[in-house]
């Protein structure tokens, strides 16, 4: 940028492309950033959906055996089938299958912003439209994360 002797800005003529530049280099660091950030919470709520599914199910199978086994089993299987109908409960309070697929959702998503702007970012010269189309990308990224259908991109697939 320049000042003249009157006190007007000025901008030096390369000085557009080195914004949208630095602007599209900003994006490509957000979407690498929350791509990662997306992956671990993915993991998480896969760990989560697991940690409380499978003993629910586990302790369901042993109360029903234990219950029809004999009378004198009836208490620890009463046990067993309430420990099951908790873990149950805090797997469907936590939704944890939901939000593990929603996190998918969004590594896809950030990815595609990230892989866009380093397509973008390999081209000598930028317009505002290589930014106007990475910025709608971002917004779809931002919305992976509520939506439950699956999003516009290459793939429709979710990546393990």
């Amino acid at each position: 940028m320049a000042t003249p002797a009157n006190g007007s800005t000025r901008l030096a003529p390369d000085e557009p492309s080195r914004r949208l530049r630095a602007e599209i280099e900003r994006l490509h660091d957000e979407a690498a950033q929350q791509k990662a950030l997306a992956h671990r919470r993915a993991e998480f709520w896969n760990r989560a959906h697991i940690v409380l599914g499978f003993p629910a199910a586990l302790f369901a199978g042993v109360a029903g055996a234990a219950g029809l086994a004999t009378a004198d089993a009836r208490v620890p299987a009463a046990l067993l089938a309430l420990a099951s109908a908790g873990f149950a409960a805090g797997a469907g309070f936590l939704r944890s299958d939901a939000r593990r697929v929603a996190n998918k959702r969004a590594r896809q998503a950030w990815a595609d912003v990230e892989g866009k702007a380093s397509v973008k970012l390999a081209h000598e010269h930028l317009t505002p439209e290589d930014l106007r189309e990475l910025l709608e990308s971002r917004q779809a990224a931002l919305a992976a994360y509520d939506s439950d259908g699956p999003q516009p991109g290459p793939a429709s697939a979710l990546p393990g």
